[in-house]
């Protein structure tokens, strides 16, 4: 028995106060065994120690959702007896240390948390955040991410449909990978993970427990320097073919009435399945440590405990259908054990070897972990601009280096790699506002995207925290969906300084009263802090403030979904929403003139609430053709993605509102461009006139090229040299990586 001295607590990330807690909470001394239960249940990531205050804060509630945060995923009624259920998780540190593996079982994990509640997978997406692309480590960074939420996704056979990849310094030493599972289930045959029924049987399925993975998620609660070799060990190893098995083998028995609670495996394994499945039932756990299966010879109960192996899965049965369950796990070719039962003690204890090797009272594991009020300074907010760069601007070469710029370019790279069509009933590709996914055997679809635009939440966390939200309702109503909720992945530095405290406060205040404006409530999520990587004087190099958001809207006839595409030569363009020429925080201030300064755009929420409805009343009396909401870039960054997309060009002949640059290239928020035939232009016109929503001609669509017409001259650029522009960037980037793909 190992000693338990000041450093060994240290080492498990625990501080002197918790300790004393740890003390308290026992009446003695713990043993190994229960400091290391302790210390991975009080980890930032499995307590929220450090956000559980302001989580509180945002809204979760509305008629059409069944299940909010505090359960495995988010559940939202669909209509005739169906379920979405979704969530966001993130896999940032593993995916730094190990780029393949750390993706590829961030996929697996979040699969688990959805197929948990007994819903089947139905679509895949990831938020992923490099540093500097010329960066020594990022060309592998990136291989290995996208390989391995490739290799995870593909062969499980769950389609990967959309997501978003962005590019800055700040993530150098600390990238994101954010991976979101969306899964379809009737609404009578919804999981929950709270145990009951004391003496019913609590059984172990999946596979087998090894080393990987130990101390995962207190390793994911702390700061790392960019030599991370040495973390290696912590990162769990995925296996694609048998979470498929367990996806059938869960979804069988969940046809029966066998199941009582069931939770995944996720961070800290064995330990946060089973104090989180007692806990939530209010009652104790009792485990068998010599009938864990075990995939390696001499593994003690603290490694047991702590492992984070990957698809395994605890459940509470009925008693008396052990035997109808081990028959389903073994004809999956899974194992089974049943490994102990659901007590009244209101206490976890463990045996092994005829001893008790643990024996912890739930509530401080639970329910009563630390929580803390970290002091916090709000963001400064940056000074307006006011020495704007010279407007007289050619239109079509700053087009292009946008296009062709690394947040800008085209992902096809990225996305040709996954399988986004596995399942057939992909509806809408990666590469529009959101993918759409048939609701398979109805005329409904589900509309799914993740957005989030850091370097607004950098300069005005607020400002950003509402964007973040406005951003991805505006995604779905661009494609005729009624959004519905959202889940939310937060991203952040270390939560212990302040001014990184006060931009995570910031942002909560930001999407809450945006989620209440939009009637868009959180109903999941994930909290990732100390994402930042400890510099030689000690100083810390944090992430920017990244709110990332995932959310999912209904559209009642997959048919009537809109995409972003051109349709016809000689439709009319017009601009929806109220335009200000904002420059603040853009692409076009980084890209062409090395800024990151001024303000980011300000988002009415009740103007974009009156623009949205207007603009999917639009879509659904098929007044429009085609439909993109403005964000990166602006209108000609817009335009450019609406031509490439269908192949059809556009002239731009109207007289613009503000100087060239605002005009073309400002970041306004609420504001979309849509196509509307001649026959359709009265009732569209009269329909925005009721609605009180402001429209604006923009121009037509011609032939194979961009022309920008302006009083001195015509910018014009064609599509094969935008193309060009657009394609080329991550395959050279990705070199030989490419070909691989």
């Amino acid at each position: 028995m190992s000693e338990i001295t000041p450093e060994v607590v240290a080492e498990h990330g625990l501080s002197p106060e918790e300790y004393e807690r740890v003390l308290h909470a026992l009446g003695r001394e713990p043993n190994l065994t229960e400091l290391g239960i302790f210390s991975v249940m009080w980890s930032e990531h499995c307590s929220y120690k450090s956000s559980r205050v302001h989580l509180k804060k945002l809204p979760t509630k509305a008629p059409w959702v069944i299940q909010g945060p505090g359960e495995n995923a988010g559940v939202i009624d669909i209509g005739d007896g169906l379920a979405a259920i979704f969530k966001m998780e993130s896999h940032n540190h593993p995916s730094y240390i190990e780029p393949y593996q750390g993706a590829a079982t961030g996929v697996g994990g979040i699969l688990r948390d959805v197929f948990t509640m007994g819903a089947r997978p139905v679509a895949n997406l990831n938020a992923l955040r490099f540093g500097r692309p010329d960066h020594p480590k990022m060309r592998h960074l990136i291989a290995g991410v996208v390989h391995g939420i490739g290799g995870y996704g593909n062969c499980v056979g769950v389609p990967t449909v959309g997501g978003e990849v962005n590019f800055h310094p700040a993530y150098d030493g600390n990238i994101l990978v954010n991976a979101m599972t969306v899964g379809i289930a009737p609404t009578d045959k919804i999981f929950y993970s709270a145990a009951a029924g004391i003496g019913n049987p609590v059984v172990y399925v999946g596979s087998k427990t090894g080393r990987d993975g130990i101390h995962g998620a207190t390793m994911a609660s702390a700061d790392f320097s960019e030599d991370s070799e040495e973390k290696r060990p912590t990162v769990q190893v995925g296996d694609p073919f048998t979470e498929k098995l367990l996806i059938e083998a869960c979804l069988e028995l969940m046809a029966s009435d066998a199941i009582v609670a069931i939770q995944d495996m996720g961070a800290a394994g064995l330990t946060s399945s089973s104090v989180e499945m007692a806990s939530k039932g209010g009652v104790g756990i009792e485990l068998d440590m010599d009938a864990v299966p075990c995939r390696e010879e001499g593994m003690t109960p603290y490694e047991m405990m702590l492992s984070e192996s990957q698809e395994r899965m605890l459940m509470v049965l009925k008693p008396g259908r052990e035997a109808e369950a081990e028959a389903i796990f073994r004809k999956w070719e899974l194992d089974f054990a049943v490994i102990g039962r659901v007590t009244d003690t209101g206490r976890m204890v463990l045996t092994w070897r005829g001893e008790t090797v643990a024996d912890i009272p739930l509530g401080p594991l639970g329910d009563d972990a630390p929580c803390y009020e970290r002091p916090w300074v709000p963001t400064p907010r940056p000074a307006e601009l006011i020495d704007l760069p010279n407007q007289h601007i050619d239109i079509a070469a700053d087009l292009k280096v946008l296009m062709g710029s690394p947040d800008l370019a085209s992902r096809r790279w990225v996305w040709e790699q996954y399988d986004h069509m596995v399942g057939a009933d992909t509806v809408q590709r990666p590469g529009g506002d959101a993918a759409v996914v048939r609701v398979h055997g109805t005329d409904k679809a589900l509309a799914i995207t993740t957005d989030c635009t850091p370097r607004y939440c950098h300069a005005d966390p607020v400002e950003g925290g509402r964007q973040a939200i406005a951003e991805a309702w505006r995604n779905l109503t661009a494609v005729g969906a009624r959004p519905l909720a959202a889940t939310d992945c937060m991203n952040f530095g270390n939560p212990q300084r302040p001014d990184i405290m006060g931009q995570f406060v910031g942002c909560i205040e930001g999407m809450a009263e945006a989620c209440t404006k939009l009637d868009m409530p959180i109903v999941s999520g994930n909290v990732s802090l100390y994402n930042e990587t400890k510099n030689e004087d000690g100083s810390g190099s944090a992430i920017l403030p990244t709110p990332a958001i995932g959310a999912v809207g209904l559209i009642d006839d997959w048919t009537r979904s809109m995409t972003i595409g051109f349709k016809d030569v000689g439709d009319i363009i017009l601009v929806i929403g109220e335009r200000s020429g904002h420059l603040g925080q853009s692409l076009w201030l980084r890209e062409l003139h090395g800024r990151e300064d001024g303000p980011p755009p300000p988002v009415d929420l009740e103007r974009e609430r009156r623009t949205g409805d207007f603009v999917r009343a639009a879509i659904e009396h098929r007044h429009v053709s085609a439909c993109h909401d403005v964000s990166d870039g602006g209108i000609a960054v817009a335009l450019a993605e609406m031509a490439l997309a269908s192949g059809i060009g556009a002239i731009v002949d109207k007289p613009q509102p503000y100087p060239c640059a605002q005009s073309f290239f400002g970041e306004d928020q609420g504001v979309y461009i849509v196509t509307v035939p001649d026959h359709a232009l009265v009732p569209f016109l009269d329909t925005a006139l009721v609605a009180g929503v402001t429209v604006e001609p923009l121009g037509r669509t011609i032939k194979s090229r961009l022309i920008f017409e302006r009083p001195d001259r015509d910018c014009v650029v064609t599509l094969d040299e935008l193309r060009q522009a657009h394609e080329a960037f991550l395959p050279k980037l990705m070199g030989a990586d490419a070909a691989l793909a």
